[in-house]
């Protein structure tokens, strides 16, 4: 009764260009260097254009027309262009996924809407939408959206990263594409001349898998940067900062989704998610006790579910095959130098994410949210804005800005990231998640 509780709640120059066109092949000459396109049978007419323009341009024609008889079109050599600038990294999008609901598709907007200073989103590679999966409603969706970027901003799509000429800026390659699809994207982008990878959670399917592409980034001096969103959040850094106050107290670190509580909005989200909780949702947490709190493979103590609060369940995806993964999970973890933790996980908790602080008699006597009072009217801007897209995207919509400019501008000037996990802490982070899974299973069992 005599305890405080402290709450928060929540100029591009001009260089000439010419053109030798033929029936089946438009050869482009400048500075040197020349590629083609391929249009087979399609009559193709090309003006004298600024080099920049025909860089960003004439790589995409062919496989766009091509894929014209399906359902998206030809794209213009005469839109706008969104080429990045002087101090500016020329950003590759790999994977948008759909509109409203793609991670990469959020990244997308919040470039266009030059809310990372440092990045100019100059092409997005979508496989799946602008090929196969462009006659779905979704790819009619992702086709609409991208007309309207193309139009309005100039950026380019591509099915692939082999229809990307060289880079004219330092290249970021922002990965965001299904996670099984990460170590060949990693290496494609590196062959494409990304000096910089941004590589979304958790990085690849497996421990080994992950390390392999450690390796091939190091030997080719790319370095991989990932977006791990959480190292950089305020109620992180509010919440370390009073724990380190205040010894012997104990920090939760609280993630929640706004899914459905229904079997098929669960099944559905375990099919999508296939990695499981703790490699998708529950990652961000992982990484914050990495990087903050020692928690390694080799340094676990011990790890406990909270039984009464947790949940695992075996559901049918769309596909009809069943997943078993944890719709909620809580769990505290002892390391061997003397470390504790929690970390508690929800699909169907809402849309705030949060972290609390205990004192040495299990009361609560800190707790900050994601987002804070001061960050809500944006939230609700960005709900009214967007009103279908994924409502956890406007909860961590500045963490996102963050970590993108910072890497952006790591890009172009080389100076540290600051506060952005590595692909070594994504590693360990990675070695966590596959440690803990199985053991906290079989608790639940």
């Amino acid at each position: 009764t005599n305890k405080h509780i402290h709450t928060h709640t929540p100029t591009t120059s001009t260089t000439t260009t010419t053109t030798t066109t033929t029936t089946n092949k438009t050869v482009l000459h400048y500075s040197g260097m020349k590629f083609s396109t391929r249009v087979r049978g399609v009559p193709t007419t090309v003006a004298v254009y600024t080099m920049l323009s025909l860089s960003r341009s004439t790589a995409f024609v062919a496989r766009r027309i091509a894929f014209q008889g399906s359902s998206t079109r030809a794209v213009s050599t005469t839109s706008p262009l969104c080429a990045a600038k002087e101090g500016q990294a020329e950003v590759v999008l790999v994977g948008c996924g759909a509109p409203n609901r793609g991670m990469g598709w959020y990244h997308a907007v919040q470039m266009l809407e030059k809310k990372c200073p440092s990045a100019s989103l100059d092409y997005v590679v979508e496989p799946w939408f602008m090929g196969a999966g462009g006659d779905s409603d979704a790819g009619k969706e992702f086709q609409e959206w991208a007309d309207d970027a193309e139009q309005k901003h100039g950026v380019k799509f591509a099915v692939s990263l082999d229809d990307l000429p060289p880079p004219q800026a330092p290249r970021l390659a922002l990965i965001s594409g299904r996670t099984a699809d990460n170590p060949r994207l990693l290496t494609e982008s590196i062959a494409k001349g990304a000096t910089c990878v941004y590589l979304e959670k958790p990085g690849a399917p497996t421990v080994t898998e992950l390390q392999q592409m450690q390796k091939e980034a190091e030997d080719a001096n790319v370095e991989v940067l990932m977006g791990y969103n959480k190292n950089v959040c305020k109620y992180v850094r509010k919440t370390r900062e009073f724990a380190a106050k205040h010894p012997g107290s104990h920090v939760t670190f609280v993630s929640n989704n706004a899914y459905e509580n229904t079997p098929e909005s669960l099944g559905e989200c375990f099919e999508r998610n296939a990695e499981g909780m703790l490699k998708n949702m529950a990652i961000h947490e992982l990484a914050l006790l990495v990087s903050f709190y020692d928690v390694s493979v080799e340094n676990i103590a011990e790890v406990t579910a909270d039984k009464e609060f947790s949940s695992m369940q075996t559901l049918p995806g769309p596909s009809g095959k069943d997943y078993t993964d944890f719709d909620k999970i809580k769990f505290t973890i002892k390391t061997k130098n003397g470390n504790e933790v929690s970390v508690q996980a929800d699909r169907c908790g809402g849309t705030d994410s949060f972290a609390t602080v205990t004192d040495k008699d299990g009361s609560e006597v800190f707790r900050y949210y994601m987002p804070d009072e001061e960050d809500r009217a944006m939230v609700q801007e960005l709900q009214t804005k967007y009103p279908t897209a994924m409502p956890y995207f406007f909860t961590q919509d500045p963490d996102y800005i963050t970590v993108k400019e910072r890497v952006a501008h790591h890009t172009v000037t080389g100076e540290e990231a600051e506060g952005v996990a590595t692909i070594g802490v994504a590693v360990e982070t990675l070695r966590v998640a596959e440690f803990l899974t199985p053991k906290l299973q079989e608790q639940l069992k």
